[in-house]
């Protein structure tokens, strides 16, 4: 294990290195909703097929349409509203579709800066949800958590910041963000508290084509890397615990030949992020198709 995670630093390290040599040859402007849909990413469904520690899956899917509120496409004010869903089909009988995370948010956005070479500056904050649609006692009489209809619900917020700056060797774009994300007492349930971060500080960098690069005739590539630090009292750990650390790195390949869809690779490696399951260590690999294409 510690290989592995030796591994994928290295490969945020290489990722996080992508575009620093080169000049300011313009890369186009690059609008908040690009800005806003990358840091938020994508929907996507994958393959039966995922390796690692997770029960049998059929698919995992997440659902994140982007609803946007501006003025007008000039203002350095986007304000985002995002249904989020993800659910997991089980291999098992009747195919169960057990507690859906529902991840509603309304996010502000508020670009500092920006300049013709893709260079630009821009604050986030965030308010979410974060539940699994039941209402059963969180734990069964044996006092294990109840996965099948126990009750998870919590309420957060984040505030963080996004830069982006060319990347001359790939003519993309580099984005790195950072974000400190609470998890207020009085918003979570009481069964949470000491046994489920609530507080956690999120970076990600990420190299995409911006869309005023993306040609008709050529599939282009993206790469995500991701990682998460959870704060705060959490399983009684060490505060400089490894089981505190999430980590997961996406590469994403969009063929010519479809025209909103393309197909994705994922490593993840932490607590499991959907709702219940939370206090489950996993790593997975898994494959699928993805879009960009659900904003309105």
């Amino acid at each position: 294990m510690k290989k592995l995670l030796l591994l994928i630093c290295v490969l945020m390290s290489v990722l996080s290195g992508w575009g620093q040599e080169g000049g300011d040859e313009p890369t186009g402007k690059l609008g908040l909703t690009t800005i806003a849909q990358i840091n938020q990413g994508t929907s996507y469904i994958t393959v039966p097929t995922l390796l690692g520690n997770i029960e049998p899956l059929w698919f995992e899917a997440r659902l994140v349409p982007a609803f946007y509120i501006r003025s007008n496409k000039k203002s350095r004010w986007l304000g985002v509203i995002n249904p989020e869903i993800i659910i997991r089909m089980y291999q098992e009988h009747s195919f169960p579709v057990r507690t859906p995370s529902y991840m509603p948010s309304v996010t502000l956005y508020y670009l500092l800066n920006r300049t013709e070479a893709g260079r630009s500056l821009t604050l986030f904050g965030r308010l979410a949800h974060h539940s699994n649609g039941q209402q059963g006692d969180f734990y069964l009489d044996n006092g294990d958590i109840n996965f099948a209809s126990g009750n998870f619900s919590t309420n957060y917020a984040e505030a963080g910041i996004l830069k982006t700056y060319p990347n001359q060797r790939f003519d993309a774009v580099n984005l790195f963000g950072v974000s400190l994300e609470a998890h207020p007492a009085g918003l979570t349930i009481s069964e949470l508290w000491d046994i489920y971060s609530r507080y956690r500080l999120n970076a990600m960098f990420a190299v995409f084509v911006p869309p005023d690069h993306r040609e008709d005739e050529k599939g282009y590539f993206s790469a995500q890397a991701e990682a998460s630090w959870m704060m705060g009292n959490l399983n009684g750990w060490n505060a400089l615990s490894l089981e505190r650390l999430t980590l997961s790195l996406t590469l994403y390949y969009h063929p010519a030949f479809l025209e909103d869809i393309g197909v994705f690779a994922t490593f993840y490696h932490g607590l499991d992020y959907y709702n219940i399951q939370f206090n489950n260590q996993i790593d997975v690999f898994r494959i699928g198709i993805m879009t960009e294409k659900l904003n309105f």
